[in-house]
């Protein structure tokens, strides 16, 4: 029995990773990764790199105008006249909005500002202008209250939080969110996209195979539970070489463009803050520090740099994560959770002739692990500990990508055991259901099957 179930496991890997599309595919995927990633970059730097000017009509007399800070993004530059005048040059220039204060403007509660932008005003843009007047209102309501430029400069503080783990023998390591968040989603992402392929790669394989008759003379010799099971480890052994092939040449990949992408965002982030130095020069003067130590602080405290080589060092966190136990969970779940799935799509494979009847099945096995997917990046990777996140980890069809999400934030031990323990039993009880309406599906020729007929094929004998 084991040495049928292996050739056919054999048959099914030999000839998958033979054919000239699966090494095309194994090649090509990281360079169109990584070309993907180089474009969106490349389009998120040259979007950032345009500044958008701002007319700013004054009634307020308030001089607000004046005290609304430039940035890289936005130009702020008054506009003469009336507002109606304002209006008529707006329309004509090429410039991003129109900004409107009021005559009567009340600095503790200042309603009635106007934005007037050409079309729909971008989320982003209305955002920015809003902090630009939050900031400008801050300043001089606390300038009426008595304090000087030097005092102001002083009462501004930003807070740098160092992020600490500690565990229950009181070991503390460092944290970092967006490295945990990071490799959370990469993990759920990577067992969602391989059950979805692979697992429609057995439904095919079994469809086609019923469709050609071959099966009547593999039937012959090999048990249908045995085939089942073979197909199903068969195309697993593919896609874990193909993930494997994947990671090592995504590796050298990354390897050698990463360090181009951190100097060159280096270097585009000096020059913006050089640029925004520029535009506030008050900014950089007043106060107890010189010019170039105003800039420094700048460049260390709010400046791009920190940020963007921030991002970068947040992989070296991963060092601090509990690394054993998220490989060992995610290979239980990737494995089960792809058995589990597996066993269903074969199932649908065998059940119908023609691979457009196989929508009907399809939707109640791809439900769960979609809506899995879905709450997992929306909820779970907000609050890991809370009710959702664990009922879904304890859950066979929710499991594999619920848990694998908890897992780089920390899971007590007891809640992995029984969601493995959970998982193991849904997989019983999936591939004893599949493996009953394989036997019969795949002999079944010429008649629409039905949720009800599958029913049936559950409880023949024989």
């Amino acid at each position: 029995m084991a040495s049928k179930f292996l050739l056919v496991a054999q048959r099914e890997y030999l000839t998958r990773v033979r054919k000239k599309a699966f090494i095309v595919l194994t090649l090509a995927v990281p360079l169109l990764m990584a070309a993907f990633g180089f474009i969106v970059v490349k389009v998120a730097s040259s979007d950032n790199d345009s500044t958008d000017v701002v007319e700013v009509r004054d009634d307020s007399g308030l001089n607000i105008a004046s005290r609304l800070a430039n940035s890289t993004q936005l130009q702020f530059e008054p506009s003469a006249g009336t507002l109606a005048e304002a209006k008529k040059a707006f329309q004509k220039a090429k410039h991003a909005g129109l900004l409107y204060l009021p005559a009567g403007l009340d600095v503790e509660k200042p309603e009635g500002v106007q934005f007037y932008g050409k079309g729909n005003i971008s989320l982003k843009k209305q955002q920015a202008v809003e902090t630009a007047l939050n900031k400008a209102f801050s300043e001089l309501k606390m300038q009426k209250s008595g304090l000087s430029q030097d005092q102001l400069d002083r009462l501004r503080s930003k807070v740098s939080l160092q992020a600490i783990s500690l565990d229950d023998t009181g070991k503390e390591a460092d944290s970092n969110a967006l490295a945990t968040s990071g490799m959370a989603y990469v993990l759920a992402l990577a067992i969602y996209l391989f059950i979805f392929i692979y697992g429609v790669q057995i439904m095919r394989g079994v469809g086609e195979e019923k469709s050609s008759r071959i099966m009547e003379v593999m039937l012959s010799s090999v048990k249908p539970f045995d085939l089942m099971m073979g197909k199903i480890v068969g195309i697993a052994a593919v896609g874990l070489t193909q993930f494997l092939l994947w990671g090592l040449l995504s590796f050298g990949v990354s390897s050698v463009i990463a360090p181009l992408l951190v100097s060159k965002m280096d270097k585009k982030a000096k020059t913006e803050m050089a640029t925004s130095a520029k535009a506030n020069p008050n900014n950089m003067d007043n106060g107890p520090q010189s010019g170039g130590e105003k800039f420094e602080q700048q460049m260390n405290e709010q400046g791009s740099v920190k940020v963007m080589t921030g991002r970068f060092k947040a992989f070296e966190i991963l060092a601090n994560l509990p690394l054993g136990t998220i490989l060992f969970g995610f290979i239980i779940y990737f494995l089960g959770g792809y058995l589990l799935y597996g066993a269903l799509f074969g199932a649908v494979g065998a059940a119908v002739d023609d691979q457009t009847d196989t929508q009907q099945f399809m939707l109640p096995i791809t439900m769960p692990l979609i809506l899995s997917y879905i709450v997992g990046v929306s909820v779970i990777l907000r609050n890991p500990d809370g009710p959702v996140a664990f009922w879904m980890s304890m859950i066979p069809f929710t499991s594999p990508i619920a848990m694998v999400i908890r897992l780089p934030f920390g899971v007590p031990m007891w809640q992995l055991a029984l969601s493995i323990v959970l998982l193991i039993l849904g997989f019983i009880g999936t591939v004893w259901v599949a493996a009953r309406i394989y036997r019969v599906g795949v002999l079944m020729y010429g008649k629409k099957v039905t949720y009800k007929e599958l029913g049936k094929w559950m409880f023949y004998k024989g």
